[in-house]
């Protein structure tokens, strides 16, 4: 498949500044940055609604409790007429990632971007991570929780993001073997982190 295009994918943990860190990688390289854009575009394609993809984003086995939801939450047209399930939704956003890098540069950040785009070229797959300590004050001032209920929500989080991502990819979220590079945002901080990226970038593909 020949592209001059660039495409980075961003995995990430809670609070480590993987969203900034895209958006200035988006910046960097003028390429469209996808996060949550992903399931306008997802459910736009699908004709389901945009909340529907929003309750199942990045959660592996959301479909068990399908039937908990309102018919008026997804269209009770599409839902009697496509072969509808878990993997449908996957699909469909997978389908919606390849359509946009096939128009673009991209940023993609999570929704397993990596395994998605595994055979297109100039693609790089970045893991995002940031000390407990650093990920867990964030969250503390963002949702204001104690420490401790700040770690476990994150480690609630990301279970369910480790589960989806292993699930769809057959690989290990957050495990170096699974990206080119990871690295951690707490030493450098977001900026610094995201120039470094930058750089790492600009010499893979001599660019």
């Amino acid at each position: 498949m020949e592209s001059n295009h660039i495409i980075i994918n961003v995995g990430r943990q809670v609070c480590a500044g993987g969203l900034e860190i895209g958006r200035l990688l988006a910046d960097e390289f003028h390429a469209k940055y996808y996060d949550r854009e992903l399931l306008n575009l997802a459910a736009r394609e699908s004709g389901f609604s945009e909340e529907f993809f929003k309750r199942s984003d990045e959660r592996k086995g959301f479909f068990r409790s399908f039937f908990n939801l309102s018919r008026g939450s997804i269209g009770s047209d599409n839902f009697y007429q496509n072969n509808f399930s878990q993997e449908s939704l996957f699909k469909f956003q997978s389908d919606a990632i390849i359509k946009a890098a096939q128009e673009s540069s991209c940023v993609f950040v999570g929704r397993c971007a990596d395994y998605v785009l595994r055979d297109f070229p100039r693609v790089v797959n970045i893991f995002v991570t940031a000390s407990m300590e650093a990920r867990a004050k964030l969250f503390m001032q963002e949702k204001n929780v104690s420490y401790e209920e700040a770690v476990k929500r994150i480690q609630q989080v990301e279970n369910r993001r480790a589960s989806y991502y292993n699930y769809y990819t057959g690989k290990k979220w957050g495990h170096a073997a699974s990206y080119d590079l990871c690295v951690d945002s707490s030493l450098l901080g977001t900026d610094q982190t995201a120039k470094l990226i930058a750089e790492f970038i600009h010499k893979r593909f001599e660019i």
